[in-house]
């Protein structure tokens, strides 16, 4: 892989050089590789046509998730959340002892290893929220709870600089992933101000579907405002807005 450099970027393919552009900039690779038609058949690539399934399966699994919290995603997310949950995707499958190799699944992996990832890396919520809180799931009920005890924020919440006022969200999805399909719920506090006065104890209580076989997530975030004339506007666009995934409950 080689990087481009100059005042005109190419895109497309010159003899066996591809050029493209990526996130990381203008780059130049080489073709080359295996015919596709061999990997697909040969014996001596069952190994990689194993791996290749559950890497896809990873993939649809991570977005089946993210579509699930889209509505918590829009203002907490950074540009790379895509291929960091397929990472950790993929080591939810690979902890599944049940299935043969190449068929393994989130469903008899362990979703619970997807507990305390951040959605924002930019913006975690382990260095944001410092208040205590209890994270509840209760698969009978179906329901997803936080539970935050009085706190003072300009203490117990690590803000950006300019925030006047921050917002507490939270979701529960309950996900069935082989068919691609979710139950979610979110709620959210008013737009408090961040300053020394104290909350009321705060709960945010998520419902999905009562006696569910399917994982349950639970996630926490905080969203930042600033003040202007009245009006309150995300902080830099919700660049630091936190998001994580507090408690997680494979399923049955």
């Amino acid at each position: 892989m080689a990087r481009q450099k100059g005042i005109i970027k190419l895109k497309g393919t010159i003899g066996d050089i591809t050029f493209y552009k990526t996130k990381d900039g203008h780059l130049a690779r080489e073709k080359g590789g295996i015919d596709a038609q061999r990997i697909a058949t040969d014996p001596a690539f069952q190994r990689t046509r194993e791996n290749g399934s559950e890497f896809g399966r990873a993939g649809k699994a991570g977005k089946v998730l993210r579509v699930a919290m889209r509505l918590l995603l829009l203002n907490a997310s950074d540009n790379r959340v895509v291929s960091r949950l397929h990472q950790s995707m993929v080591k939810v499958i690979q902890a599944d002892t049940v299935s043969e190799r190449g068929l393994r699944n989130v469903i008899d992996g362990e979703a619970e290893l997807l507990t305390g990832f951040e959605f924002n890396i930019n913006g975690k919520l382990g260095t944001s929220l410092f208040a205590a809180y209890t994270s509840t799931i209760d698969r009978v009920a179906g329901t997803l709870d936080i539970d935050i005890p009085s706190f003072v924020p300009s203490t117990m919440i690590a803000a950006p600089n300019g925030t006047t006022h921050f917002k507490i969200i939270s979701g529960g999805a309950e996900i069935d992933f082989e068919n691609e399909t979710s139950v979610v719920a979110t709620s959210e506090t008013a737009i408090l101000p961040w300053d020394a006065s104290a909350t009321a104890a705060i709960n945010l209580s998520n419902a999905v579907t009562a006696n569910s076989t399917h994982p349950l997530f639970l996630a926490l975030g905080v969203e930042f405002y600033q003040e202007v004339n009245g009006q309150m506007y995300p902080l830099k666009n919700g660049a630091y807005n936190a998001l994580s995934l507090v408690k997680v409950d494979g399923g049955v």
